[in-house]
C-alpha cells in the first residue's frame, strides 16, 4: 500500500493547500479489510465467528473547511459531498458512497459532536466488491476521522463498529451483521460472541503462516455488491425459522427444539429457509473447534474442520451460487481450488457469498503454485495471498 504521502501527491495536495490557513493541520486516516476465518452467517444470529483484519487498507489525509460540507475523494470513485445540515437516510442514496458518509456523520452527531465540514482524500488497495469490507474500512475511516475533527468523547472499538453497522443498515440498505466492522476496527485474530447485547471478545497474537498456512482470496469475477438483495434473504429467512419457534434470532432457539419442529417448520416455511437454520448450528459448533485447533497450532484440524464448513455453506446456506445455469463463479472457483490443493489446506466460499471471492489456506510450500495456476484460470491479479493485520482503523495528526 502507498503511505500518506503518496495518496496526497497523487489526489489531494493542491486540495489539502488551498485549506483554510487555520485548517492546515492534516490528519491520517487507515482502516484494514478484513477476513471471515470461520463462521459463515453467524453473526447476525447471535452467533460465534473468527475473523481477522488483513494486510490490505483504506488510507487518506483529511483536513476541515468552513463550507459545511463533507467532501470525499477516492481513487477510481466519484466524488463524494454531503451537507451537514441534511443528515437523514435518503431513499435515493441507498446502495452508495454518500449514504455511508451521511450515516456515519449522523450517528457521530448524535455523541454530542457538533459537525464541521471537512475534505477527505482516500486511496485503497482492497479489491471492491471481493467480500474483503471495503465498506466497512470506508465506514471506520470516516468514524476515526470525525472523532478526530468533531471534539467530544472518545469512541471506544466495539461503539466505532456499532455506529458503522448502523450507518450500512439504516443508512446504506444493506442488513449486515457486526462482525466486519468489528474485525476492521479491533484488528488482529479475533473469536466473536454476539448472543449477548455486547459482543464477547477474544485475540489470538497468531498468523496463520505460524501452523504453516497462507491465507488466499480469489476473486471469482462476480461482484457480490449486485446482490445485496440474495443476501438480505439470508438473515430474513434464518430469523423466519426463529420467530416461528418463538425467538428474535437462531442463538435463542435449542437446537433440539428446531429438529422437534423440522416436520412443521419444512410444511409452513419451505426448506430453504429450514435448511438455512440448520447450517448455522452445523456452523457453530465448527467455529468453536477450529478456534481451539488454532489456539493448539493444529493445522490439519483446521483445514479438516474448515472443508466441513464450505460444504455446510455451499449445500446448507446456499450462499455460494446465484442460480441459473451459465454463471456459477464461486462454485467453479471452489472446484478448482479444492482439485488444486489435492486434500492440502481448505477451501471455502469467503464472507457474504453469492460472488466476491473464495478463500483458501494453502499450506506454505504450495501457495506460489496455487496462486498461479488460480490466475491462470481466473485472471492476472485474481488470486493473491493475505496476512493478519494486527492494527484497526486509526487516525492521527502529521
Amino acid at each position: 500500500m502507498k503511505d500518506v504521502k503518496s495518496i496526497c501527491d497523487r489526489l489531494g495536495e493542491t486540495l489539502l493547500q488551498k485549506a483554510e490557513p487555520s485548517a492546515q493541520r492534516v490528519l491520517a486516516v487507515r482502516a484494514p479489510a478484513r477476513t471471515e476465518i470461520a463462521g459463515n452467517h453467524t453473526d447476525h444470529e447471535g452467533g460465534c465467528v473468527i475473523a481477522g483484519a488483513i494486510d490490505r487498507s483504506i488510507e487518506g489525509l483529511a483536513t476541515a473547511n468552513r463550507e459545511g460540507v463533507i467532501r470525499v475523494y477516492s481513487s477510481g470513485f466519484d466524488p463524494v459531498e454531503v451537507r451537514i445540515d441534511a443528515l437523514e437516510p435518503r431513499e435515493e442514496e441507498r446502495v452508495s458512497s454518500a449514504a455511508l458518509v451521511r450515516g456515519m456523520a449522523a450517528q457521530m452527531a448524535a455523541t454530542e459532536r457538533c459537525p464541521t465540514g471537512f475534505d477527505l482524500v482516500m486511496a485503497s488497495d482492497i479489491p471492491t466488491g471481493g467480500g474483503l469490507s471495503s465498506s466497512a474500512a470506508f465506514e471506520l475511516a470516516l468514524c476515526r476521522v470525525m472523532e478526530a475533527l468533531w471534539p467530544g468523547r472518545p469512541i471506544d472499538v466495539i461503539e466505532a463498529a456499532q455506529m458503522s453497522q448502523c450507518a450500512e443498515q439504516d443508512w446504506f440498505g444493506k442488513p449486515c451483521g457486526l462482525m466486519d466492522q468489528l474485525a476492521v476496527s479491533l484488528g488482529g485474530l479475533s473469536h466473536m460472541d454476539f448472543a449477548g447485547d455486547e459482543p464477547v471478545l477474544q485475540g489470538l497474537s497468531c498468523d496463520l503462516s505460524d501452523l504453516g498456512l497462507t491465507i488466499c482470496l480469489t476473486d471469482v469475477g462476480c461482484d457480490h455488491s449486485a446482490y445485496t438483495d440474495e443476501y438480505a434473504a439470508v438473515p430474513r429467512e434464518m430469523r423466519a425459522v426463529a420467530t416461528r419457534l418463538g425467538a428474535k434470532r437462531l442463538c435463542e432457539v435449542k437446537e433440539e427444539t428446531f429438529y422437534r419442529h423440522l416436520r412443521e417448520l419444512r410444511i409452513v416455511l419451505g426448506d430453504r429457509r429450514v435448511l438455512r437454520a440448520m447450517h448455522y448450528w452445523w456452523e457453530m459448533e465448527l467455529v468453536n473447534v477450529r478456534w481451539e485447533a488454532l489456539w493448539a497450532h493444529n493445522a490439519e484440524q483446521f483445514c479438516r474442520l474448515t472443508e466441513q464448513s464450505g460444504a455446510s455453506s455451499a449445500m446448507f446456506l446456499q450462499n455460494v451460487s446465484v442460480g441459473g445455469t451459465e454463471r456459477q463463479n464461486a462454485m467453479v472457483a471452489i472446484a478448482v481450488s479444492t482439485r488444486l490443493l489435492q486434500g492440502r489446506g481448505a477451501t471455502r466460499i469467503h464472507g457474504g457469498g453469492f460472488g466476491g471471492s473464495i478463500q483458501a489456506f494453502v499450506p506454505t510450500n504450495m501457495v506460489n503454485a496455487y496462486v498461479s495456476a488460480m490466475n491462470a484460470i481466473f485472471g492476472e491479479g485474481a488470486c493473491k495471498e493475505y496476512r493478519i493485520s494486527h492494527e484497526g482503523a486509526t487516525a492521527q495528526w502529521v
